[in-house]
């Protein structure tokens, strides 16, 4: 039987997601912040929503679909936030995360994000992977650009964010340009 592994990086380790999670889950991504900065983050985030999200994630694995990671310290076992790649083909994966309000600004994101990528190119031999962060997210935006991806378009009034239009910047990274972590620059395209 396939199983997802861990990753592990400086600060943190990425693993799958519990059912025993489910309450950090719904107290952390429940914050208004998170659902305003992310697409398809839920506000009121209820109760039974963070389970049942948590409850897919093994058979999303094992078919090929998507892989999802706590983003966990090496020091406590609780989630912080969650990261992810939606493959497709086995060619491609989107990247998505969100990180906990008490973490933000911390550097978890780009740690954890570099880590992902990696695995992405090394282990799943992906050819691209690709992000989409609103346009007013500029954060988010600095995290992908830190992970050596470029900005390759806006997407103008992609989705509706709170009944408003909301502008889509999309960021991509090939195979062939993604410098591996360790070299110094972590994440930059070669001649970066």
């Amino acid at each position: 039987m396939l199983q997802q592994p861990d990753l592990i990086t400086t600060r943190l380790r990425l693993r799958p997601f519990q059912l025993e999670d489910g309450p950090v889950v719904q107290r952390l991504a429940g914050a208004w912040e998170i659902a305003d900065t992310t697409a398809n983050i839920p506000h009121p985030y209820e109760d039974g929503m963070a389970e049942s999200w948590i409850a897919g994630h093994a058979d999303a694995f094992k078919t090929g679909e998507q892989v999802t990671f706590a983003i966990t310290l090496h020091a406590s076992d609780q989630p912080l936030g969650a990261i992810g790649l939606m493959l497709e083909s086995g060619y491609l994966g989107e990247l998505g995360y969100w990180i906990g309000l008490p973490y933000w600004g911390q550097g978890f994101c780009t740690e954890a994000g570099r880590s992902v990528v990696e695995y992405a190119f090394g282990e799943l031999g992906l050819q691209r992977v690709f992000a989409r962060a609103l346009r007013r997210n500029q954060a988010s935006q600095r995290v992908l650009q830190k992970l050596g991806m470029r900005h390759e378009g806006t997407l103008r009034q992609q989705l509706l964010k709170w009944g408003k239009p909301e502008d889509v910047d999309l960021f991509g990274v090939l195979k062939s340009e993604h410098r591996p972590a360790g070299d110094g620059f972590p994440g930059l395209p070669p001649g970066k």
